[in-house]
């Protein structure tokens, strides 16, 4: 701003280097990117699914009990790390793909070749894992090289930066590099990693002629390198389905096991030994006199079923205690029957475990409150399937255990103040636990069938959710690109201006409307364009030409430059959609201004004093535009943990607000480093919240914002059920 007066000492802002601006890729580059990472995701997500079968096999041939106990250790930590591993593999494809935009071009970390003399100097299992990952990648190669090669010379087509098939980002050799990457925290020795290689080829690289077909196919319809001709895709049975094994591999090391009831066994006698304790509290309220009749695994199916068509609705399902509930009900048929009837061991073992899974899953704050409650009564139904079932406890593919997790998730973002009864997510999951409760009796069929509905509907709600979380994502980038070009244009004006006692018309000018001319120039055409260096020199040029001039020498070169500085400031207003009325009244005080410089010095005076308003420019000039808002900074310094707790924060985190009326649950999708915004969006896709990175690292430390564990329910609810059991006196 500027101020009349006195001259006062000047308060000027320091220079800042900004950061390069956002690389930008081509919309169709993007849409590549976006359609490959979902196939990408699917085929992680069935890669997890069998990881367990394939794991469980291992230690099921395992020679002795350190093996198995590797094999068994692997599983649970697979399992606790499972979403960070599939985010981390996405986070760094998304990655790789920026960098393409780049001017560097992206060269992909594979190790030298190595010669003889060097090659003890190796560790084994570095030298391993490198043998793997390049006999896998020459496999792609070799079967899908052509199509491959295709896409790489579209891509070339489409970047300034040359890319080859190593260095492409959907190449065989990057894709391993980043699930090596994202694995890097998984505490498994090499026997262990070598196994998860091989599920990764099976069940990712196997498919990349779809992956490479599909990414062609797009590129090619919207006209880049149409000429290619098509490839024929690979035949089916070329090809292993995600869903389904080779009959040719089943002879296979990492193929899963003929029959899962051994493995099953083992997991479940496991499990029986640690409930050993808790046993007898499901029995009935007689005395033990009476003769004992053990109650059939069908006979206990029929009470569940019965008991299964009372189960509270959502508002009653609190006190709902499935062991109390069928205490009594033994107790009611022992006394008509004149038997104790006792419920047969595994059964009982099988009822209380999943009372306390239950148990884990009431008390989750992870889980909104109302989801949590309507989850809760899917309790009998679960008891029943894990009664007829015991890979059920097993298997992470198991339709019922999948069904459990994937409502979880989806469910992760919803808040308490979201209408309940008009809510698409809470009456999908309300009219699965109905149908789970009026239906099953006996047929766990019922669970595939509902998984496959309910991943059919999850599936619409993310695309939608993505698709606005895309468009925040951009906006939220255009938006630090224009904050950072605003500061430069900024920085700019203070340094031409500052000091300096110039006509007032001039210097609003300047500030209101030549600073969105630089602006335009900035974000269109970038800071080493001809159009930011011209809109500059016009500013320089307009400056000089108000400024005294008492040299015959200066007002020639003024005679000479104020025809084109005229048409360059009209130019530029005019592309900027200035005022054209304003435009006028300044070109008219300008004209004024012009031709005192060439009067007298006695009429230059004469003339400034009645039209030449000079004020002297003192404060740093603060451009502000249409979009920006003043963040209300939380006062006081964060912490080094709260602050590192930030730094490994990643899009997709969820978190919850604690300091309005109700309990916000928000989605990290942005994190721009230029203006130091973290981006949060609720699960609608929509924008709530952002922070800056140490007010993000305050609200976590005064507990005002609390992080979400969105891991898998199950698995969560049975490591801490586990742990529960260890500990137990």
């Amino acid at each position: 701003m500027y101020k009349d007066g006195k001259v006062v000492p000047l308060k000027v802002t320091a220079d800042q280097a900004p950061p390069a601006p956002l690389a930008r890729l081509p919309v169709a580059l993007l849409q590549v990117r976006d359609k490959a990472a979902l196939q990408l995701r699917h085929a992680l997500q069935v890669l997890f699914d069998n990881a367990d079968d394939t794991l469980f096999e291992m230690a099921d041939k395992a020679g002795n009990n350190l093996d198995q106990n590797l094999f068994f250790e692997a599983m649970r930590d697979l399992r606790l790390k499972r979403k960070s591993i599939e985010r981390g593999f996405l986070d760094t494809f998304y990655s790789a793909f920026s960098r393409i935009g780049e001017a560097e071009p992206v060269v992909p970390p594979v190790s030298r070749p190595l010669s003889y003399d060097k090659l003890a100097l190796v560790a084994n299992d570095e030298l391993e894992r490198t043998v793997a990952v390049d006999s896998m990648v020459a496999r792609v190669l070799n079967r899908d090289g052509l199509a491959l090669s295709q896409l790489t010379q579209r891509f070339n087509s489409l970047i300034q930066r040359p890319l080859d098939d190593r260095s492409n980002p959907l190449g065989p050799t990057l894709l391993c590099t980043y699930f090596l990457h994202a694995g890097r925290s998984l505490g498994v020795g090499i026997k262990v990693k070598l196994i998860l290689l091989k599920l990764f080829e099976r069940y990712v690289l196997r498919d990349a002629d779809h992956l490479y077909g599909e990414a062609n196919q797009l590129l090619a319809a919207t006209g880049i390198l149409p000429e290619l001709k098509a490839l024929p895709s690979r035949r089916a049975k070329d090809r292993v389905n995600p869903g389904q094994r080779s009959p040719a591999n089943e002879t296979d090391a990492l193929a899963p096991a003929r029959s899962v009831d051994a493995n099953t066994q083992a997991v479940f006698s496991s499990l029986q030994t640690l409930l050993s304790p808790v046993r007898g509290r499901v029995a009935p309220r007689l005395e033990t006199g009476n003769p004992t009749q053990p109650i059939s695994t069908r006979d206990l199916l029929r009470l569940l079923s019965h008991l299964q068509q009372y189960v509270p609705a959502a508002h009653e399902a609190q006190d709902f205690d499935l062991r109390v509930q069928l205490e009594q009900l033994l107790t009611r048929v022992s006394v008509q029957s004149g038997k104790y009837r006792k419920v047969e061991t595994g059964d009982e073992d099988v009822i209380n475990l999943i009372a306390m899974l239950f148990e884990f899953i009431l008390d989750d704050r992870n889980l909104p409150q109302s989801l949590r409650v309507l989850i809760g009564r899917m309790q009998i139904p679960m008891l029943k399937v894990a009664v007829l079932d015991k890979s059920f406890f097993s298997r992470a593919s198991h339709p019922a255990r999948r069904l459990l997790n994937e409502i979880a998730a989806a469910a992760m973002g919803w808040g308490a103040c979201d209408d309940c009864l008009r809510d698409s997510l809470y009456l999908r999951v309300d009219k699965i636990v109905q149908r789970l409760l009026n239906d099953f009796v006996d047929d766990p069929a019922i669970f595939a069938d509902l998984l496959a509905e309910f991943l059919a509907f999850s599936s619409d709600e993310r695309r939608r959710s993505e698709l606005l979380e895309q468009r925040t994502r951009d906006a939220e980038e255009g938006r630090a690109r224009t904050e950072l070009a605003r500061r430069k244009v900024q920085d700019e004006l203070n340094r031409r201006l500052l000091g300096k006692c110039l006509p007032r018309v001039v210097v609003r000018l300047l500030e209101e409307a030549w600073s969105q001319v630089l602006l335009l120039a900035w974000l269109k055409h970038g800071e080493a364009s001809v159009a930011w260096r011209e809109g500059l020199q016009t500013l320089d040029t307009l400056i000089w030409s108000v400024e005294p001039h008492d040299q015959p020498q200066a007002r020639m070169r003024l005679l000479e430059q104020v025809p084109g500085l005229l048409k360059a400031l009209r130019d530029g207003l005019a592309s900027a959609a200035f005022d054209p009325f304003a435009t006028r009244a300044f070109f008219a005080q300008l004209e004024i201004l012009h031709v005192a410089a060439f009067d007298s010095p006695q009429g230059q005076q004469r003339l400034t004093s009645a039209t030449d308003e000079r004020v002297l420019v003192r404060d740093a000039i603060v451009l502000r535009g249409p979009e920006s808002h003043a963040e209300v900074e939380s006062q006081g310094e964060a912490d080094a943990a709260a602050l590192q707790q930030v730094a490994q924060l990643h899009p997709g985190v969820w978190v919850e607000l604690l300091d309005d009326d109700e309990p916000l649950r928000c989605k990290l999708i942005a994190i721009i480093a230029s203006s130091d915004k973290y981006v949060f969006v609720n699960r609608t896709g929509m924008k709530v919240r952002e922070w800056s990175r140490r007010a993000l690292a305050l609200a976590l430390q005064r507990g005002e914002l609390q992080l979400l564990d969105d891991t898998l329910l199950f698995d969560r609810a049975l490591d801490s059920v586990v742990s529960q059991l260890r500990q137990a006196p």
